[in-house]
């Protein structure tokens, strides 16, 4: 990876953010796609800057957006940007400010370089491989529970059915619409762990995967294996972060 990559995705989701910004509170044309989520007229400038940037600044990498038809020939590249030009499409729509605009470089099928941004909250999220996460400059470290009873969990509803634990924990039950910031909420602290089941886009989590686990989470798929990128079927088992023991125990809860 080219040492300038972070500054670049950097660079590009200030500007996607402030794209985002001016459509944000409005009532951007909106449709719904095939799977009953939203994508709205925001959705795709955005992602249409970012093709155009980033596609400029390095010809040579694939592309991988939730928003662009997927192109085959990204599999046959060393590097691939993976995005989400606005996680929480539907948070945004509504007005609220927990949407995020998301995006990674991929180099092999590990996440060398990533960014999510939170235009309406000021806060960055950033990370390159080997060189730690920040937060608008600031260090991130997650934190250091290890029981999961009483921890605080990131996840949606379902996640919490009794199906789907050997023992179900006692957790703090918390939520937020984009996936990418429910990541980076557990580089920073803010909770103990995020977890998904259902199989995730890696456009959702391929920037905040590498910003949790360069503030010292492990990141898996739900059943403990290793994320893989800019694969065949752009998605993943679902999701689990946390520190290394909190990890092991809720992987032990589950059924």
């Amino acid at each position: 990876m080219p040492a300038s990559d972070l500054t670049l995705l950097i660079d590009a989701a200030l500007i996607a953010g402030d794209i985002a910004l001016r459509h944000w509170g409005g009532s951007p044309q909106t449709w719904t796609k095939d799977d009953d989520s939203p994508v709205s007229a925001a959705d795709l400038e955005v992602d249409r800057a970012l093709h155009d940037a980033l596609g400029a600044a390095r010809p040579a990498y694939g592309w991988l957006s939730e928003e662009s038809p997927d192109d085959p020939a990204r599999l046959e590249r060393e590097h691939c940007f993976i995005l989400d030009p606005i996680d929480g499409t539907r948070a945004f729509l509504k007005g609220e400010k927990t949407w995020a605009v998301s995006l990674a470089v991929a180099q092999g099928s590990g996440i060398a370089a990533g960014v999510v941004h939170m235009p309406a909250t000021g806060r960055t999220y950033t990370a390159a491989a080997g060189q730690g996460a920040w937060l608008n400059g600031v260090p991130l470290s997650v934190s250091d529970r290890a029981e999961p009873d009483g921890a605080r969990l990131l996840a949606s509803r379902p996640v919490y059915a009794e199906k789907n634990w050997r023992r179900l924990p006692v957790f703090e039950r918390m939520f937020r619409p984009s996936l990418a910031y429910r990541i980076a909420c557990v580089a920073e602290g803010r909770a103990d762990a995020v977890l998904t089941l259902r199989p995730s886009w890696e456009w959702d989590i391929a920037a905040g995967a590498l910003i949790a686990a360069e503030a010292g989470a492990r990141v898996t798929d739900r059943h403990g294996a290793p994320l893989r990128f800019n694969s065949p079927t752009r998605r993943s088992p679902g999701l689990l972060a946390a520190n290394t023991g909190l990890h092991g125990a809720i992987g032990q809860a589950l059924a």
